[in-house]
């Protein structure tokens, strides 16, 4: 998935809404509230044969007198595809990047990459069948790995979240969700790694939201390492602007409050979760529950 598509992060630490999930995140705010939502997974088997490979011609089981050196290992069994599902509603952007392939390859590739998306929420273990589906079909286009491990860090998967978005990187180039990697590498208990994702080169290329982003996840490293007073300077930069609003200033503040809470800064912490409910304009986080149990109320 692009990096400007409908990515939704739930970096731990990001202010999100805390979850009963069997991974939660016990810790400070930045240290682990907002975990990836999980679905219950699934998609059908296919009753009929199995799947061929798009636009490669019949099954080895189809023709007569091949020998070994003509069959082809048959293809994994993939979720269904809704039959309304059609590769036209796949971004333009990205359809783009599929022309490579047999049109008929493309055409399935583009549908499971349409239902990666759609189930991202709401099922991401089915979402995950789908992109891996699209990943078996074209391992070698960037987009398609990027997605897979999009799909795979927000079903929990963080080691082939990791695994697929360093492919798409060596494919594409470019620091794209480097964020999401560092807290990938906080998923397998490793913070020293997200921090030295922090001081990478790559990191240094990001701006905006997205520089945003990761000190957040590097903010998150440090609490896991209990430097508290470290995760509060790395979240001090011109972004923490009181005036600003949206869920990603609201986010920030969030993670901001946190830190100072845990380095016993609860007056000050206090102060910065009362500016993220301010400017949480879409009640995405639980600022206004974390004031009223700091004031005892």
């Amino acid at each position: 998935m692009p990096e400007d598509s409908n990515d939704r992060r739930s970096f731990r630490g990001d202010g999100n809404r805390r979850s009963n999930d069997s991974r939660s995140r016990a810790g400070g705010g930045a240290g682990r509230s907002g975990n990836p939502r999980r679905g219950e997974g699934g998609g059908g088997r296919s009753d009929g044969p199995p799947r061929r490979r798009g636009g490669e011609g019949g099954f080895s089981g189809d023709r007569r007198g091949s020998g070994p050196a003509d069959r082809r290992p048959p293809r994994p069994e993939e979720p269904d595809l809704p039959d309304e599902v059609e590769a036209g509603q796949l971004e333009p952007a990205i359809r783009r990047d599929l022309l490579s392939l047999d049109k008929n390859n493309a055409t399935a590739v583009a549908r499971h990459l349409v239902m990666a998306s759609r189930l991202l929420d709401d099922d991401p273990q089915l979402a995950l069948q789908h992109a891996r589906a699209a990943r078996q079909r074209a391992g070698r286009i960037a987009v398609v790995r990027e997605t897979a491990g999009v799909t795979a860090y927000h079903a929990g998967e963080w080691a082939e979240a990791l695994s697929e978005l360093r492919a798409a990187r060596r494919m594409a180039g470019g620091p794209g969700h480097l964020a999401v990697m560092a807290d990938c590498e906080r998923g397998l208990g490793r913070p020293e790694r997200a921090i030295e994702l922090g001081r990478s080169d790559e990191a240094r290329e990001l701006t905006g939201e997205a520089a945003s982003e990761l000190r957040i996840v590097v903010a998150g490293a440090r609490m896991d390492l209990s430097q508290f007073d470290q995760a509060v300077v790395t979240l001090q930069t011109p972004d923490l602007d009181a005036s600003r609003s949206g869920t990603a200033a609201a986010r920030l503040f969030y993670v901001y409050a946190d830190a100072l809470v845990a380095a016993g800064r609860v007056e000050e912490g206090v102060k910065w979760f009362l500016n993220a409910a301010a400017a949480d304009v879409d009640g995405e986080t639980d600022a206004e529950e974390r004031v009223e149990e700091l004031s005892g109320q």
